[in-house]
């Protein structure tokens, strides 16, 4: 489980639903946090796997981590990976990658 910003994040980011296990196909699910992208979105409920990307947390107002995608993907394109094609190293399905890519 991570911790977020505040108790009311981290309950809506970290909750699991009993009847889906996918938080896309939950009406009940509000917050997406990508690992590797340490990204916060709200969930579109239109039976995709959309959401808006959120700066600011909607209960305590705190801003939140900037999010890492561009980062992710200069990463693996430094290490020659096309996401699209190759396999994703398992280190950058969540946040490991973070600790070992290089800082520009």
């Amino acid at each position: 489980m991570t911790d977020h910003c505040c108790a009311a994040m981290t309950s809506r980011a970290n909750a699991r639903c009993d009847q889906h296990d996918d938080a896309y196909a939950c009406p009940d699910a509000l917050v997406d946090f990508s690992l590797a992208f340490q990204e916060y979105g709200l969930i579109i409920h239109d039976g995709g796997r959309s959401s808006v990307t959120i700066e600011f947390c909607p209960w305590c107002g705190q801003r939140l981590p900037e999010s890492q995608r561009d980062r992710w993907f200069d990463e693996l394109e430094r290490r020659g990976i096309d996401p699209f094609e190759d396999e994703v190293p398992a280190e950058f399905r969540d946040d490991r990658w973070l600790s070992s890519a290089r800082q520009d």
